[in-house]
Protein backbone atom coordinates (compact mmCIF):
# COMPACT_ATOMS: atom_id res chain seq x y z
CA UNK A 1 0.00 0.00 0.00
CA UNK A 2 1.19 3.60 -0.98
CA UNK A 3 0.88 4.70 2.47
CA UNK A 4 2.60 8.25 1.51
CA UNK A 5 0.35 8.74 -1.17
CA UNK A 6 -2.50 8.51 1.22
CA UNK A 7 -0.79 10.60 4.05
CA UNK A 8 -0.85 12.88 1.27
CA UNK A 9 -4.08 13.01 0.40
CA UNK A 10 -5.29 13.19 3.63
CA UNK A 11 -3.09 16.31 4.64
CA UNK A 12 -4.47 18.12 1.32
CA UNK A 13 -8.22 17.49 2.58
CA UNK A 14 -7.43 18.43 6.05
CA UNK A 15 -5.89 21.73 4.87
CA UNK A 16 -8.51 22.80 2.77
CA UNK A 17 -11.29 22.46 4.96
CA UNK A 18 -9.41 24.04 7.61
CA UNK A 19 -9.51 27.13 5.47
CA UNK A 20 -13.05 26.74 4.45
CA UNK A 21 -14.79 25.62 8.00
CA UNK A 22 -12.56 28.23 10.29
CA UNK A 23 -13.09 31.29 7.69
CA UNK A 24 -16.16 31.41 9.85
CA UNK A 25 -14.96 33.68 12.15
CA UNK A 26 -13.86 35.84 8.76
CA UNK A 27 -17.21 35.71 7.66
CA UNK A 28 -19.06 36.54 10.76
CA UNK A 29 -17.27 39.76 10.62
CA UNK A 30 -17.81 40.53 6.59
CA UNK A 31 -21.50 39.51 7.22
CA UNK A 32 -21.81 42.20 9.99
CA UNK A 33 -20.32 44.68 7.63
CA UNK A 34 -21.48 43.59 4.27
CA UNK A 35 -25.19 42.31 4.75
CA UNK A 36 -26.14 44.42 8.47
CA UNK A 37 -26.33 41.45 10.35
CA UNK A 38 -26.24 41.53 14.25
CA UNK A 39 -23.56 39.78 16.38
CA UNK A 40 -26.04 37.16 18.01
CA UNK A 41 -27.51 36.51 14.22
CA UNK A 42 -24.13 36.42 12.76
CA UNK A 43 -23.44 33.56 15.19
CA UNK A 44 -25.63 31.50 13.47
CA UNK A 45 -22.96 30.90 10.62
CA UNK A 46 -21.30 28.42 13.71
CA UNK A 47 -24.20 26.66 13.97
CA UNK A 48 -25.01 25.91 10.50
CA UNK A 49 -21.67 24.65 10.61
CA UNK A 50 -21.56 22.66 13.30
CA UNK A 51 -24.80 21.15 13.69
CA UNK A 52 -24.88 19.94 9.91
CA UNK A 53 -21.66 18.05 11.01
CA UNK A 54 -23.15 16.58 14.00
CA UNK A 55 -26.41 15.53 12.12
CA UNK A 56 -23.96 14.22 8.91
CA UNK A 57 -21.77 12.41 11.24
CA UNK A 58 -24.47 10.86 13.24
CA UNK A 59 -26.10 10.12 9.69
CA UNK A 60 -22.45 8.36 8.40
CA UNK A 61 -22.42 6.28 11.55
CA UNK A 62 -25.19 3.75 9.64
CA UNK A 63 -23.83 4.41 5.92
CA UNK A 64 -20.30 5.06 5.86
CA UNK A 65 -18.89 1.41 5.67
CA UNK A 66 -21.89 0.54 2.96
CA UNK A 67 -20.53 4.12 0.89
CA UNK A 68 -16.98 3.60 1.86
CA UNK A 69 -14.86 6.09 2.95
CA UNK A 70 -12.57 6.83 -0.31
CA UNK A 71 -16.25 7.38 -1.82
CA UNK A 72 -17.37 9.17 0.95
CA UNK A 73 -14.21 11.90 0.70
CA UNK A 74 -15.04 12.40 -2.90
CA UNK A 75 -18.68 12.99 -2.40
CA UNK A 76 -17.57 15.83 0.27
CA UNK A 77 -14.80 17.55 -2.28
CA UNK A 78 -17.03 17.34 -5.07
CA UNK A 79 -20.32 18.87 -3.13
CA UNK A 80 -17.93 21.58 -1.57
CA UNK A 81 -16.48 22.42 -5.05
CA UNK A 82 -19.86 23.33 -6.56
CA UNK A 83 -21.08 25.07 -3.61
CA UNK A 84 -18.14 27.23 -3.70
CA UNK A 85 -18.32 27.79 -6.99
CA UNK A 86 -22.09 29.14 -6.62
CA UNK A 87 -21.54 31.47 -3.78
CA UNK A 88 -20.35 34.54 -5.40
CA UNK A 89 -22.97 34.82 -7.63
CA UNK A 90 -25.67 34.04 -4.91
CA UNK A 91 -24.12 37.44 -2.74
CA UNK A 92 -26.70 36.84 0.18
CA UNK A 93 -26.58 35.97 3.85
CA UNK A 94 -29.14 33.16 3.26
CA UNK A 95 -26.64 31.89 0.76
CA UNK A 96 -23.64 31.86 3.19
CA UNK A 97 -25.12 29.87 5.95
CA UNK A 98 -26.29 27.54 3.14
CA UNK A 99 -22.31 27.02 2.50
CA UNK A 100 -21.80 26.35 5.68
CA UNK A 101 -24.23 23.70 5.73
CA UNK A 102 -22.78 22.09 3.07
CA UNK A 103 -19.53 22.19 4.13
CA UNK A 104 -20.59 21.21 7.71
CA UNK A 105 -21.75 18.09 5.67
CA UNK A 106 -18.81 17.21 3.44
CA UNK A 107 -16.10 17.33 6.81
CA UNK A 108 -18.45 15.37 8.46
CA UNK A 109 -17.55 12.51 6.11
CA UNK A 110 -13.94 13.65 5.21
CA UNK A 111 -13.10 13.76 9.06
CA UNK A 112 -14.77 10.38 9.51
CA UNK A 113 -12.79 9.03 6.87
CA UNK A 114 -9.41 10.54 8.01
CA UNK A 115 -9.39 9.20 11.32
CA UNK A 116 -10.14 5.63 9.86
CA UNK A 117 -7.67 5.84 7.34
CA UNK A 118 -5.06 6.72 10.18
CA UNK A 119 -6.02 3.53 11.89
CA UNK A 120 -4.82 2.10 8.47
CA UNK A 121 -1.34 3.77 8.00
CA UNK A 122 -0.22 3.53 12.09
CA UNK A 123 1.78 1.27 12.87
CA UNK A 124 1.13 1.62 16.58
CA UNK A 125 -0.38 3.72 19.45
CA UNK A 126 2.82 5.88 19.27
CA UNK A 127 2.59 6.80 15.50
CA UNK A 128 -0.88 7.46 15.88
CA UNK A 129 -0.81 10.00 18.59
CA UNK A 130 1.95 11.44 16.13
CA UNK A 131 0.58 11.33 12.92
CA UNK A 132 -2.85 12.58 14.45
CA UNK A 133 -0.85 15.67 16.08
CA UNK A 134 1.37 16.39 12.98
CA UNK A 135 -2.36 16.20 10.69
CA UNK A 136 -3.73 18.58 13.33
CA UNK A 137 -1.26 20.85 12.95
CA UNK A 138 -1.14 21.12 9.49
CA UNK A 139 -4.90 21.67 9.98
CA UNK A 140 -3.81 25.04 11.57
CA UNK A 141 -1.50 25.95 9.04
CA UNK A 142 -4.37 25.76 6.69
CA UNK A 143 -6.66 28.23 8.93
CA UNK A 144 -3.39 30.33 8.88
CA UNK A 145 -3.08 30.46 4.88
CA UNK A 146 -7.23 31.35 5.37
CA UNK A 147 -6.63 34.01 7.26
CA UNK A 148 -4.50 35.86 4.99
CA UNK A 149 -6.37 34.31 1.82
CA UNK A 150 -9.24 35.99 3.05
CA UNK A 151 -7.94 38.89 4.00
CA UNK A 152 -6.24 39.51 0.41
CA UNK A 153 -9.71 40.13 -1.13
CA UNK A 154 -11.06 42.20 1.17
CA UNK A 155 -11.38 46.08 1.21
CA UNK A 156 -11.03 47.69 3.72
CA UNK A 157 -12.80 51.16 2.76
CA UNK A 158 -15.45 49.61 1.13
CA UNK A 159 -18.00 47.24 3.44
CA UNK A 160 -20.58 46.54 0.29
CA UNK A 161 -17.97 45.55 -2.09
CA UNK A 162 -18.73 41.74 -2.87
CA UNK A 163 -15.00 41.22 -3.61
CA UNK A 164 -14.03 39.19 -0.85
CA UNK A 165 -16.47 36.48 -2.25
CA UNK A 166 -14.00 36.18 -5.14
CA UNK A 167 -12.15 33.87 -2.77
CA UNK A 168 -14.58 31.24 -2.99
CA UNK A 169 -13.56 30.40 -6.80
CA UNK A 170 -9.89 29.36 -5.27
CA UNK A 171 -11.33 27.13 -2.73
CA UNK A 172 -13.55 25.34 -5.14
CA UNK A 173 -10.53 25.28 -7.49
CA UNK A 174 -8.25 23.70 -4.31
CA UNK A 175 -11.24 21.32 -3.67
CA UNK A 176 -11.41 19.80 -7.24
CA UNK A 177 -7.45 19.17 -7.16
CA UNK A 178 -7.60 17.47 -4.01
CA UNK A 179 -10.80 15.31 -5.42
CA UNK A 180 -8.28 14.59 -8.10
CA UNK A 181 -5.42 13.44 -6.14
CA UNK A 182 -8.07 11.40 -3.79
CA UNK A 183 -9.04 9.83 -7.16
CA UNK A 184 -5.90 8.44 -8.15
CA UNK A 185 -4.93 7.08 -4.75
CA UNK A 186 -5.27 3.03 -4.11
CA UNK A 187 -6.38 2.62 -0.37
CA UNK A 188 -7.31 -0.48 0.86
CA UNK A 189 -10.10 -0.25 3.24
CA UNK A 190 -10.88 -3.79 4.70
CA UNK A 191 -8.69 -3.73 7.85
CA UNK A 192 -11.16 -0.53 8.92
CA UNK A 193 -14.94 -2.38 7.59
CA UNK A 194 -16.99 -3.61 10.28
CA UNK A 195 -19.63 -5.81 8.81
CA UNK A 196 -22.23 -5.33 11.42
CA UNK A 197 -22.61 -1.53 10.38
CA UNK A 198 -21.75 -2.44 6.41
CA UNK A 199 -24.85 -5.18 6.73
CA UNK A 200 -27.29 -2.34 7.52
CA UNK A 201 -27.65 1.49 8.71
CA UNK A 202 -29.59 0.36 11.76
CA UNK A 203 -26.22 -1.82 13.19
CA UNK A 204 -24.39 1.56 12.89
CA UNK A 205 -26.85 3.54 14.78
CA UNK A 206 -27.20 0.30 17.61
CA UNK A 207 -23.30 0.32 17.60
CA UNK A 208 -22.62 3.78 18.46
CA UNK A 209 -25.24 4.20 21.24
CA UNK A 210 -23.24 0.98 22.79
CA UNK A 211 -20.25 2.75 22.23
CA UNK A 212 -21.82 5.73 24.28
CA UNK A 213 -22.46 3.65 27.00
CA UNK A 214 -19.07 3.05 28.01
CA UNK A 215 -18.09 5.23 30.73
CA UNK A 216 -14.43 6.15 28.94
CA UNK A 217 -16.32 7.29 26.03
CA UNK A 218 -18.77 9.32 28.15
CA UNK A 219 -15.92 10.88 29.65
CA UNK A 220 -14.13 11.49 26.31
CA UNK A 221 -17.10 13.19 24.49
CA UNK A 222 -17.62 15.46 27.41
CA UNK A 223 -13.73 16.70 27.36
CA UNK A 224 -13.84 17.11 23.17
CA UNK A 225 -17.11 19.04 23.83
CA UNK A 226 -15.67 21.43 26.26
CA UNK A 227 -12.57 21.73 24.71
CA UNK A 228 -14.40 22.53 20.91
CA UNK A 229 -16.34 25.44 23.12
CA UNK A 230 -13.71 26.80 24.28
CA UNK A 231 -11.36 26.94 21.08
CA UNK A 232 -14.44 28.05 18.61
CA UNK A 233 -15.75 30.42 21.30
CA UNK A 234 -12.38 32.39 21.00
CA UNK A 235 -11.47 31.36 16.93
CA UNK A 236 -14.48 32.37 15.69
CA UNK A 237 -14.91 35.66 17.60
CA UNK A 238 -11.31 37.31 18.15
CA UNK A 239 -11.40 38.45 14.11
CA UNK A 240 -14.43 40.48 15.84
CA UNK A 241 -12.44 41.29 18.68
CA UNK A 242 -9.77 42.47 16.60
CA UNK A 243 -12.43 45.07 14.75
CA UNK A 244 -15.01 46.03 17.77
CA UNK A 245 -12.64 45.88 21.29
CA UNK A 246 -9.14 46.94 19.80
CA UNK A 247 -10.22 48.74 16.77
CA UNK A 248 -8.41 47.67 14.16
CA UNK A 249 -9.13 47.39 10.20
CA UNK A 250 -11.26 44.46 9.30
CA UNK A 251 -8.36 43.09 7.22
CA UNK A 252 -6.34 43.75 9.63
CA UNK A 253 -8.43 42.06 12.52
CA UNK A 254 -8.38 39.08 9.96
CA UNK A 255 -4.76 39.34 9.44
CA UNK A 256 -4.26 39.35 12.97
CA UNK A 257 -6.18 36.43 14.46
CA UNK A 258 -3.53 34.32 12.29
CA UNK A 259 -1.49 34.47 15.37
CA UNK A 260 -4.06 32.05 16.95
CA UNK A 261 -3.56 29.51 14.04
CA UNK A 262 0.30 29.90 14.30
CA UNK A 263 0.58 29.57 17.71
CA UNK A 264 -1.87 26.38 17.37
CA UNK A 265 0.12 24.76 14.59
CA UNK A 266 3.08 25.49 16.89
CA UNK A 267 1.47 23.95 19.99
CA UNK A 268 0.17 20.95 18.39
CA UNK A 269 3.60 20.34 16.33
CA UNK A 270 5.62 20.05 19.70
CA UNK A 271 3.10 18.28 21.45
CA UNK A 272 3.61 15.50 19.04
CA UNK A 273 7.09 15.23 19.82
CA UNK A 274 7.14 16.06 23.72
CA UNK A 275 4.09 13.46 24.16
CA UNK A 276 6.15 10.57 23.74
CA UNK A 277 8.66 11.59 26.62
CA UNK A 278 6.34 12.83 29.27
CA UNK A 279 2.69 11.60 30.72
CA UNK A 280 -0.05 13.16 28.67
CA UNK A 281 -1.85 14.31 31.44
CA UNK A 282 1.03 16.52 33.02
CA UNK A 283 1.22 17.94 29.82
CA UNK A 284 -2.43 18.76 28.82
CA UNK A 285 -3.54 20.16 32.50
CA UNK A 286 0.12 21.91 32.34
CA UNK A 287 -1.53 23.58 29.40
CA UNK A 288 -5.30 24.00 30.37
CA UNK A 289 -3.78 26.33 33.90
CA UNK A 290 -1.03 28.15 31.67
CA UNK A 291 -4.08 29.02 28.96
CA UNK A 292 -6.22 30.14 32.37
CA UNK A 293 -3.26 32.47 33.40
CA UNK A 294 -3.14 33.82 30.03
CA UNK A 295 -6.69 34.89 30.04
CA UNK A 296 -7.09 36.49 33.44
CA UNK A 297 -3.68 38.57 32.94
CA UNK A 298 -3.80 39.57 29.21
CA UNK A 299 -7.22 40.84 28.55
CA UNK A 300 -7.14 43.51 31.31
CA UNK A 301 -4.79 45.38 28.74
CA UNK A 302 -7.99 45.24 25.68
CA UNK A 303 -9.52 47.87 28.39
CA UNK A 304 -10.01 51.34 27.45
CA UNK A 305 -8.32 51.11 23.84
CA UNK A 306 -9.36 54.06 21.92
CA UNK A 307 -10.18 54.26 18.38
CA UNK A 308 -6.96 55.96 16.22
CA UNK A 309 -5.74 55.83 13.30
CA UNK A 310 -3.78 52.00 12.40
CA UNK A 311 -1.63 52.09 9.16
CA UNK A 312 -0.10 48.28 9.75
CA UNK A 313 1.11 45.68 12.69
CA UNK A 314 3.47 48.14 14.44
CA UNK A 315 0.62 50.29 15.73
CA UNK A 316 -1.54 47.26 17.07
CA UNK A 317 -2.05 47.28 20.53
CA UNK A 318 0.01 44.49 22.63
CA UNK A 319 -2.69 42.63 23.64
CA UNK A 320 -3.49 41.67 19.98
CA UNK A 321 -0.46 39.61 19.92
CA UNK A 322 -0.38 37.92 23.53
CA UNK A 323 -4.09 36.63 23.56
CA UNK A 324 -3.97 34.76 20.34
CA UNK A 325 -0.96 32.46 22.19
CA UNK A 326 -3.66 30.80 23.53
CA UNK A 327 -3.42 28.71 20.79
CA UNK A 328 -0.13 27.43 21.31
CA UNK A 329 -1.38 25.90 25.00
CA UNK A 330 -4.40 24.53 24.60
CA UNK A 331 -4.15 23.16 21.05
CA UNK A 332 -2.38 19.78 22.10
CA UNK A 333 -5.50 18.86 24.08
CA UNK A 334 -7.74 17.97 21.12
CA UNK A 335 -5.57 15.61 18.90
CA UNK A 336 -4.19 14.04 22.22
CA UNK A 337 -7.63 13.07 23.79
CA UNK A 338 -8.86 11.82 20.05
CA UNK A 339 -5.81 9.55 19.89
CA UNK A 340 -6.07 7.99 23.23
CA UNK A 341 -9.35 7.18 23.07
CA UNK A 342 -9.22 5.75 19.18
CA UNK A 343 -6.00 3.32 20.48
CA UNK A 344 -8.39 2.56 23.18
CA UNK A 345 -10.93 1.06 21.09
CA UNK A 346 -10.34 -1.91 18.25
CA UNK A 347 -10.00 -0.84 14.79
CA UNK A 348 -13.18 -1.76 14.14
CA UNK A 349 -14.90 0.99 16.32
CA UNK A 350 -12.58 3.79 14.92
CA UNK A 351 -15.66 4.82 12.34
CA UNK A 352 -17.95 5.00 15.08
CA UNK A 353 -16.06 6.71 17.56
CA UNK A 354 -14.79 9.25 15.06
CA UNK A 355 -18.28 10.36 14.16
CA UNK A 356 -18.92 10.29 17.96
CA UNK A 357 -15.87 12.94 18.18
CA UNK A 358 -17.60 14.86 15.14
CA UNK A 359 -21.08 15.37 16.51
CA UNK A 360 -20.07 16.44 20.26
CA UNK A 361 -17.03 18.93 18.60
CA UNK A 362 -19.38 19.90 16.47
CA UNK A 363 -21.92 20.80 19.16
CA UNK A 364 -19.84 22.26 21.29
CA UNK A 365 -18.47 24.78 18.47
CA UNK A 366 -22.23 25.96 18.09
CA UNK A 367 -22.30 26.05 22.13
CA UNK A 368 -19.04 28.25 22.46
CA UNK A 369 -19.70 30.33 19.47
CA UNK A 370 -23.44 30.99 19.91
CA UNK A 371 -22.86 32.18 23.95
CA UNK A 372 -20.12 34.46 23.10
CA UNK A 373 -21.85 36.34 20.44
CA UNK A 374 -24.98 37.08 22.78
CA UNK A 375 -22.10 38.42 25.26
CA UNK A 376 -20.22 40.39 22.77
CA UNK A 377 -23.62 41.78 22.02
CA UNK A 378 -24.66 42.08 25.62
CA UNK A 379 -21.72 42.78 27.65
CA UNK A 380 -18.87 43.32 25.01
CA UNK A 381 -16.04 41.36 24.06
CA UNK A 382 -13.70 41.66 26.82
CA UNK A 383 -15.85 40.44 29.12
CA UNK A 384 -17.29 37.71 26.31
CA UNK A 385 -13.52 36.30 26.38
CA UNK A 386 -13.45 36.31 30.34
CA UNK A 387 -16.44 33.01 29.56
CA UNK A 388 -13.50 30.71 29.05
CA UNK A 389 -12.12 30.05 32.27
CA UNK A 390 -15.51 28.45 33.28
CA UNK A 391 -15.27 25.30 30.79
CA UNK A 392 -11.15 25.30 31.01
CA UNK A 393 -11.90 24.67 34.92
CA UNK A 394 -14.38 21.85 34.07
CA UNK A 395 -11.80 20.55 31.23
CA UNK A 396 -9.38 19.52 33.74
CA UNK A 397 -11.75 17.45 35.81
CA UNK A 398 -12.74 15.45 32.35
CA UNK A 399 -9.20 14.65 31.97
CA UNK A 400 -8.56 13.71 35.36
CA UNK A 401 -11.82 11.02 35.36
CA UNK A 402 -10.51 10.23 31.76
CA UNK A 403 -7.00 9.02 32.99
CA UNK A 404 -8.25 7.25 36.12
CA UNK A 405 -10.81 5.69 33.71
CA UNK A 406 -7.96 4.91 31.05
CA UNK A 407 -6.37 2.12 32.92
CA UNK A 408 -9.99 0.02 32.21
CA UNK A 409 -9.84 0.35 28.37
CA UNK A 410 -8.47 -3.24 27.96
CA UNK A 411 -11.68 -4.40 29.22
CA UNK A 412 -13.80 -2.03 27.38
CA UNK A 413 -12.00 -3.46 24.62
CA UNK A 414 -13.18 -7.08 25.41
CA UNK A 415 -16.07 -6.31 26.50
CA UNK A 416 -17.32 -3.97 23.13
CA UNK A 417 -15.88 -7.31 21.21
CA UNK A 418 -18.19 -9.20 23.15
CA UNK A 419 -21.83 -7.83 23.07
CA UNK A 420 -24.40 -5.17 23.99
CA UNK A 421 -24.82 -7.62 26.95
CA UNK A 422 -21.61 -7.52 28.17
CA UNK A 423 -21.36 -3.27 28.09
CA UNK A 424 -24.28 -3.20 30.45
CA UNK A 425 -23.35 -5.30 33.20
CA UNK A 426 -19.80 -4.82 33.58
CA UNK A 427 -18.79 -0.83 31.92
CA UNK A 428 -21.71 1.25 32.74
Amino acid sequence: MQHWKIKLSLFINYFLFAILLNSVGTVILQVQRHYGVLESSAAILEACKDLSIAAASFIAAGYINRIGYKNSMLLALGMVAVACLAIPSLDSFWATKLLFVIAGVSFALIKVSVFVMIGIVAKDESEHISLMSFLESFFMVGILSGYFLFSSFMKADDAQSAAWLQVYYVLSALSILAFLLLLTTPIDESRAINKESAASAAGGFRQMFELIAVPLVMVFIASAFIYVLIEQSIMSWLPTFNSKVLHLPAALSVQMASILAVSSALGRFIAGVVIKKISWIVLLISCIVAAAALVILTLPLASGISERPIAGWSDVPIVAFIFPLIGFLISPIYPAINSLILTALPAKKHGLAAGLIIIFSALGGTTGSIITGYMFQKLGGQQAFYFSLFPMALLIICLLFFKKLQSRYSVATVHLNAGPEMLDHDLI
